[in-house]
């Protein structure tokens, strides 16, 4: 059975009059937290489309940078979208259900932040109302300042990232300790990994831009210490 196939079973519950936010409370353990990883940034990205405003744009386009949408599936994931969209609980509301089926620190939590970035980005502007509302859920999700300060490194356009924030190491650090850190960064990233810490393999594109920006940022410390 696809995710897609489980998240319209979930649609059909909501569907039905259960509350979005009861629905995670059912998807705290594997398999289904794959399903409820996608429910939380498909809904979190809703809620942030509203933040800024932009609840017409082509939310499908914005979830491709996530996830792996078959085209009949679109359909599913446009309608879970205005679902959240329309749903009167608020996003810290839905923020909070998300971070309680985690434990505190797991690195999903910074998995689905990065999904939310790719959504905020899509669209080639990265809205202050937009930076506001990651802000406050990585609050909710107990992430520190360093962790989304790097993660809004990696995405927000204009100019190029810092490398050093990118692997979340210090410009003074030793090349030993920025080398660990990469490998580090490379190995949480690998597919398998994050497939492992629930991430759903129709999103597992996140880990390969991931490792683009990983890796360019070694690379560049590299050139500039040698």
């Amino acid at each position: 059975m696809s995710i897609w196939t489980r998240i319209a079973d979930a649609i059909s519950a909501l569907t039905s009059g259960e509350g979005l936010s009861s629905v995670f409370e059912r998807l705290r353990t594997p398999p289904e937290r794959s399903v409820g990883f996608a429910i939380a940034v498909i809904a979190l990205g809703a809620k942030m489309a509203k933040a800024d405003g932009q609840v017409t744009r082509n939310e499908v386009t914005a979830f491709r940078e996530v996830f792996d949408i078959p085209r009949r599936e679109e359909r599913n994931a446009a309608r879970l979208f205005n679902l959240a969209r329309q749903d009167v609980a608020g996003f810290e509301e839905y923020a909070g259900r998300i971070r309680r089926m985690y434990t505190a620190g797991d690195p999903v939590l910074a998995d689905l932040m990065e999904g939310l970035f790719h959504i905020a980005v899509a669209d080639g502007r990265y809205h202050p109302d937009e930076d506001d509302f990651l802000h406050r859920v990585a609050q909710i999700f107990e992430l520190d300042e360093a962790q989304f300060k790097r993660l809004r490194a990696r995405f927000v356009p204009g100019g190029d990232p810092d490398p050093y924030e990118v692997l979340g190491v210090s410009p003074d650090a030793p090349m030993d300790e920025i080398r660990k850190a990469w490998r580090r960064a490379v190995r949480d990233s690998h597919p398998d990994t994050m497939i492992a810490r629930g991430v759903p393999e129709e999103a597992v594109r996140m880990a390969e831009n991931r490792m683009v920006a990983i890796n360019r940022a070694w690379e560049d410390i590299s050139a500039a210490r040698h």
